[in-house]
């Protein structure tokens, strides 16, 4: 397959690209395209082949859900039912935006799962694209099944060239993580993956909150990022945490005892202020592949606010392995 790539940044195309993108997804293509958060695998939520195919390309496991993009609120009918209204309430305040809702699935949705998961994107073009395209649009992170996901269109190049119709180039993400998740499906909503939407922030909305990042053995996840390993590069990640002082002095003596070729990364070097982390994060993961590294070793974050996502992505990047100083 010749992937086809296109910009949406020149503003006399921009349009043309995006309604020509969106008749693939009409006729069961695999689109990839910019949000705010991560770049999107796109295809038809509604056709079952289609999102057979995003699991395909993507490597991905078949108990490990799919979010579904819509353009609004209104858009929910036909998708989820009984809606509650503390789902109603965080959708009013954080639409568009990187929160992701779960809800109980409405019976047209054919799916193996009992809920859905829907967001509306921040990104202008990402809605327009869903409008276009008439359907809500099944949209995991555009890369290989474990890998860091892509902010850029050349990180989607790199791991799908080839298996995917089109790609939207938007230029960076910029939030840089994929949305908070949180089950609104059952009972005390659930934050089932961390992001940009912070705990604090829901809870002064809504109250108190429970957190699930992890599912073990059999059981199916609800949400992305619970069950499997992401976020990695091919190198060997550990995580250092604790005082700034006693981490650097960590992070030097194990890259000096180590004998592979190593890189030593700062919260300093990754943009220093949670926000810019966030934002460069999975990029610098992907710049250890390029580089040939066989390890890595990175300064963590305090975990508050945004903090708490980029660690979540981190623990997972280093399969949990963190040295406390």
């Amino acid at each position: 397959m010749n992937t086809i790539v296109k910009s949406l940044l020149d503003p006399n195309t921009c349009m043309t690209n995006i309604k020509n993108a969106a008749e693939i997804i009409k006729a069961g293509g695999l689109v990839a395209f910019p949000t705010e958060t991560v770049y999107g695998l796109g295809a038809n939520a509604l056709d079952v082949e289609a999102c057979a195919k995003v699991y395909a390309v993507k490597g991905r496991p078949s108990d490990n859900p799919l979010i579904m993009h819509i353009t609004d609120e209104m858009t929910l009918g036909g998708i989820a039912k009984n809606v509650p209204d503390t789902a109603i309430k965080l959708m009013d305040t954080f639409w568009p935006g990187s929160l992701t809702v779960i809800l109980q699935k409405d019976e047209a949705v054919k799916s193996d799962f009992d809920t859905v998961a829907v967001r509306v994107p921040k990104t202008m073009w990402a809605r327009l694209l869903i409008h276009h395209a008439g359907v809500p649009i099944a949209a995991p992170s555009a890369n290989l099944s474990g890998r860091p996901s892509p902010t850029t269109a050349a990180h989607v190049l790199e791991d799908l060239g080839g298996n995917v119709d089109m790609i939207l180039d938007g230029g960076a993400c910029d939030v840089g993580l994929e949305s908070t998740v949180i089950d609104c499906s059952d009972g005390t909503p659930t934050i089932l993956r961390p992001g940009a939407v912070t705990r604090e922030m829901i809870e002064d909305l809504i109250g108190s909150v429970n957190m699930v990042y992890e599912v073990l053995g059999d059981e199916a996840p609800k949400s992305p990022g619970m069950k499997y390993k992401h976020y990695s590069p091919n190198a060997r990640v550990t995580v250092v945490i604790g005082d700034t002082e006693k981490v650097a002095a960590k992070l030097e003596e194990l890259a000096s005892s180590s004998d592979k070729k190593t890189r030593v990364i700062t919260a300093k070097d990754m943009g220093g202020n949670h926000e810019a982390i966030a934002a460069n994060l999975f990029d610098i993961l992907r710049q250890c592949d390029e580089l040939g590294l066989g390890e890595v070793f990175i300064e963590g974050v305090e975990e508050e606010g945004l903090g708490v996502a980029i660690m979540n992505r981190l623990k997972k990047a280093a399969s949990y392995n963190i040295i406390k100083v």
